[in-house]
């Protein structure tokens, strides 16, 4: 690692949270004579890069911005660069710096320290606003700000998978959420459809979610987490309330999917550019009636298969027209094949919104999972 690096990452775990951005620029001004240094974030809605401190967001597909964004790698446009900020697969912007020489040894160390800032916006974004504020092109309800800040992040990249998620409408949405975690030998996935209005649909998320993360880190197999976050909404609410939810355990080493239904979103499995709905059984949503007692099935990936799970939001995106729930949403979803998750999920969102002429009036949760092949 070279020593402009090594002072790079220095000043980022030295300076102060909300003036880490600066902090490294004085090292980059130091060391490679760049002059100008902005972060972009990406917005709650994935389709804007909106600057951290002052200028405009950039929006156009075609930019240099987007491009570094879309295909995580360095971009050098005249003698303006573009390197991605993301982390573990988490992609959470793009760092402009100028001038920069088209120099393969510095856009390298650039790059590096991009991934080091990644990893230092996600240490010290829980202590500062700085940061969530600056990548909202608009005000977030407060049921939306609940759900984002209830999420595990929108992207994640293992040896063996890649995952990504996302909620609409972004900054209006009140029930619909997903989570996961992974510890190297297994991969946990859990999509809640929500119901209700505002704050309550998002205390009603919440705690479900909060159930199930407090019954996986207690080892509890998937059926046994589904039943301890049945009863405990059931306790609450006692069956006036319910929530629907699709819990799903990937073995990274087999590709193994354990699954279970409790009235869930809809399961969508694309193999060698076919697209084929997973038959699931149905069980009944958490929280409906006491001491529910709930079914594990399992099913096997192959190297290569892509998962998708849609809630009613997108099914329903068009009102009455049922038809692009069966035909155009089906269509599309064979054309993501060469997408990375993560865009495969944005262009999906897209084409709903376009699809619609605006914003999405339920709440939709689309997640995309990559099985690419054996924990090793």
């Amino acid at each position: 690692m070279s020593e402009p690096v090594n002072r790079a990452r220095r000043a980022l775990n030295e300076t102060p949270a909300d003036w880490i951005v600066g902090g490294v620029a004085d090292v980059l001004a130091t060391a490679y004579g760049i002059t100008d240094a902005e972060l972009y974030q990406v917005d709650y809605r994935l389709s804007q890069l909106l600057p951290l401190t002052e200028g405009d967001p950039i929006t156009g597909p075609g930019h240099p911005a987007w491009r570094s964004f879309d295909h995580q790698s360095p971009l050098l446009a005249d003698d303006t660069g573009w390197f991605p900020v993301s982390m573990r697969g988490e992609r959470r912007g793009v760092l402009r710096l100028s001038p920069v020489p088209n120099d393969p040894a510095v856009l390298s160390e650039l790059d590096e320290i991009a991934t080091a800032l990644a990893h230092e916006l996600a240490a010290v974004s829980a202590g500062t606003d700085v940061y969530h504020a600056a990548r909202r092109s608009q005000r977030l309800t407060l049921a939306a700000e609940m759900q984002w800040d209830l999420l595990p992040g929108r992207s994640r990249i293992r040896p063996s998978f890649s995952l990504a998620g996302q909620l609409e409408p972004a900054y209006a949405v009140r029930g619909d959420s997903f989570d996961w975690s992974d510890d190297g030998e297994r991969l946990w996935l859990s999509t809640v459809n929500g119901t209700g209005e505002g704050v309550a649909a998002s205390l009603l998320t919440s705690l479900a979610t909060q159930a199930l993360r407090n019954a996986r880190r207690a080892g509890l197999d998937l059926a046994d987490q589904a039943a301890l976050a049945d009863q405990a909404i059931y306790d609450l609410y006692r069956g006036q309330q319910h929530i629907s939810a699709l819990l799903m355990e990937l073995d990274l080493r087999s590709g193994v999917m354990t699954v279970v239904d409790a009235g869930s979103p809809r399961l969508v499995l694309l193999r060698d550019g076919e697209v084929t709905p997973q038959p699931l059984e149905a069980q009944f949503p958490l929280g409906m009636f006491e001491a529910t007692d709930y079914h594990e099935q399992k099913f096997a990936l192959e190297r290569g298969d892509r998962v998708f799970v849609v809630s009613d939001g997108v099914l329903e995106a068009t009102g009455q027209d049922a038809r692009y729930g069966e035909t155009a949403l089906d269509r599309f979803l064979r054309r993501t094949g060469p997408m990375e998750p993560l865009d495969a999920v944005r262009s999906l969102i897209g084409d709903l919104r376009a699809f619609v002429a605006g914003d999405l009036v339920d709440d939709a949760v689309v997640v995309c999972l990559d099985w690419t092949g054996p924990q090793t």
